[in-house]
């Protein structure tokens, strides 16, 4: 595979050398994810939102740097207490949660990194990226929920209820940015 910088969103929309059209992306993403967190899949016991799914798949459409930066926003309108986390919090209503938050810029940044290089343009890489992306958001996450609950349940609340979600949100997103990009191929 040749390395490739160009993600979905500059395909779509160039922003080379455009600082004002980063920031307007960075905005949208951040919009795209205050939404997405408020969308929520009843389970039996816990809802899964699809946050998790937009930061991930912010940090594919956007890449690397742009991704991890609409993440830093994202959480920045949560600090100055805009009601963009889940359940429309602000961030003095997600103290248990600051660890996914962190983990939410890391994962961006990989996953952006891996569609730098062309790995959201196939089914099977796209979902192996979208998983190792979600494993990326529980690792600062599961360890700052144990400060909280111990680590003797913090895989039981923080980690398994949310396992099917996650891989049902690779595979919408395996299906959804190989289509993005066979539809651009085929408008050239």
């Amino acid at each position: 595979m040749t390395t490739s910088t160009t993600t979905l969103a500059s395909r779509v929309w160039p922003v080379s050398g455009s600082w004002t059209k980063q920031v307007l992306l960075a905005v949208l993403g951040s919009l795209f994810i205050a939404i997405c967190a408020q969308i929520t899949i009843p389970l039996p016991l816990v809802p899964i939102t699809m946050q998790t799914f937009a930061v991930l798949a912010v940090g594919a459409a956007f890449g690397m740097r742009l991704g991890a930066a609409t993440l830093v926003l994202y959480i920045l309108e949560g600090v100055v207490g805009l009601p963009v986390f889940a359940e429309f919090k602000n961030a003095s209503g997600v103290i248990f949660t600051w660890g996914y938050l962190i983990g939410f810029v890391l994962a961006a940044a990989l996953v952006g990194w891996f569609a730098e290089r062309g790995h959201d343009r196939r089914v099977i890489s796209m979902f192996a990226i979208m998983v190792l992306g979600a494993a990326v958001v529980y690792v600062p996450g599961l360890l700052w929920l144990a400060q909280y609950t111990g680590y003797d349940k913090v895989l039981e609340l923080g980690l398994y209820p949310f396992i099917w979600g996650d891989l049902l949100k690779a595979a919408l997103a395996a299906i959804a940015f190989p289509a993005a990009w066979s539809y651009l191929s085929s408008k050239r």
